[in-house]
């Protein structure tokens, strides 16, 4: 048995349900995954190849799944497929050639614009053909649809999906919207964002995502924090001296600095990814693993952060960044920023919360970097080789390392810092780790009874950092 069986056989023993009205109905019937947007970067970057690497583990069965494209774009189906065809293979792709050729056969394309009436008739009616040709039982058709679009646009295009891709009999059905960030500009521009969304669809039919917490380390928080005994009593002001969570990349926006210019890398990183880790970390432990209860948890976080002090905070942007012809010649937009955050609560009082991020710098990683007060009375003076500190690599080559002081091999009594190292790749050879995107994709069409997508939801955080 291929571990796209066992995986697609372990999932299904777990077969999840759905709330329509006041029925409950199980998550079975014709599959339709939209994504819209579907020549842009996002889409054939990352949307595509998470799409690819499900249908590669089992998790889109072609009996019952059909993937359809649409973008302004005035391409052929072929076309479509070709443009992404490239982004599909990898080293964890079985038979590549083979399983690319029968995935890019579910993929349907349709042009038309974002906001009139035209193209959206056309993609309903493409839908109801796959539909119809898989006999789906009335009102049993799911439909998805993935906005890899600009924030903009998210409006016009929910009012055409709402007016023309939704059955008028969903009984047992269901039609969900996936948008992802940046939601907004600031505040109150994700809250009118919010709003306009909010009143087309129900709360349980969108999906605000935030991708980085669909990374396996990131998910892993919880069950460090919480399921560790030796942890609890060590979280907090009176052992901790500063928390580093660092997000960092060696290159510039490569073709996306017009789109880079409109956020920068406050928006772009801090705003969301880094918040959302941030809150994982220091929060506290929740009464249950429902999604409100963690939900709750992160918000007390958030509201606990002390306004940002001007000199705390660094802004930079790297050298050649307006060459890019995309971005204006005088543009002032940060592609590097540290800002440290306060927590005015009684675990974190006095400990720096410390957010970095930078692109086009000396390396990649993202990691979370804990970082434990000097030993009182340091009998063996060995301060000068560097404190305790919990490390937490999220990318790449997950791992997980714990620094400490042992004693130097040998007759003398001399000290040496070393690690207590769990390296994923090391570990956990033969085991495939998810990307993202896959996590929280198949998580809004096949939701894991265990864990639902709505705790890694991307809410509207109540900070604003960037004063441009």
């Amino acid at each position: 048995m291929g571990s796209g069986e066992w995986c697609l056989q372990k999932r299904d023993s777990f077969k999840s349900e759905t709330l329509v009205g006041n029925e409950t109905v199980p998550e079975i019937g014709c599959l339709s995954i939209i994504v819209l947007g579907a020549s842009g970067d996002l889409a054939k970057k990352k949307t595509f190849p998470a799409l690819f690497h499900l249908y590669c583990q089992g998790f889109l069965p072609p009996i019952e799944v059909h993937i359809f494209g649409y973008a302004r774009t005035k391409i052929s189906d072929d076309e479509l497929r070709n443009r992404i065809r490239g982004y599909l293979v990898s080293e964890r792709s079985a038979s590549p050639s083979k399983d690319v050729s029968k995935f890019l056969q579910l993929i349907k394309y349709v042009s038309g614009s974002y906001d009139a009436a035209e193209g959206f008739q056309m993609l309903d009616k493409e839908i109801s053909k796959h539909e119809t040709s898989k006999n789906s039982l009335e009102g049993s058709s799911r439909r998805l649809f993935y906005l890899a679009l600009p924030p903009s646009v998210y409006p016009s295009v929910c009012r055409m999906i709402r007016r023309y891709c939704m059955k008028k009999s969903n009984l047992g059905g269901w039609t969900r919207i996936v948008v992802e960030k940046p939601f907004g500009r600031d505040l109150g521009s994700a809250e009118e964002l919010s709003s306009q969304i909010g009143e087309l669809f129900d709360e349980p039919q969108i999906y605000r995502i935030d991708h980085y917490l669909g990374k396996e380390l990131v998910q892993n928080l919880l069950v460090l924090r919480f399921a560790n005994r030796f942890f609890l009593p060590l979280w907090n002001r009176d052992n901790i001296d500063n928390v580093q969570i660092v997000f960092r990349e060696d290159f510039g926006t490569e073709g996306r600095g017009g789109y880079f210019d409109e956020y920068g890398i406050i928006r772009d990183i801090i705003q969301n990814h880094l918040l959302q880790v941030l809150c994982l970390v220091a929060m506290e432990k929740p009464v249950s693993l429902k999604p409100e209860r963690i939900r709750d948890e992160k918000v007390k976080v958030l509201q606990s952060v002390l306004p940002i002090k001007d000199e705390e905070v660094v802004l930079g942007q790297y050298e050649g960044y307006r060459d890019d012809p995309t971005v204006p010649d005088h543009s002032n937009t940060p592609t590097f920023a540290t800002v440290i955050l306060r927590i005015h609560n009684e675990r974190w009082e006095g400990v720096p919360f410390i957010l970095k991020a930078g692109k086009a710098l000396n390396s990649r990683k993202a990691e979370i970097r804990v970082q434990f007060k000097d030993v009182p009375g340091d009998i063996f003076k060995c301060k000068k080789q560097g404190r305790n500190e919990f490390v937490i690599r999220l990318q790449p080559s997950e791992a997980m390392y714990m620094k400490l002081m042992v004693k130097q091999p040998g007759l003398e009594m001399s000290t040496v810092q070393s690690e207590l190292d769990l390296s994923y790749r090391q570990r956990y050879q033969g085991v495939t780790i998810p990307e993202a995107y896959e996590r929280l994709i198949l998580d809004t069409y096949d939701p894991c009874p265990f864990l639902s997508l709505k705790y890694y939801c991307l809410q509207c955080l109540p900070l604003q950092l960037d004063k441009r």
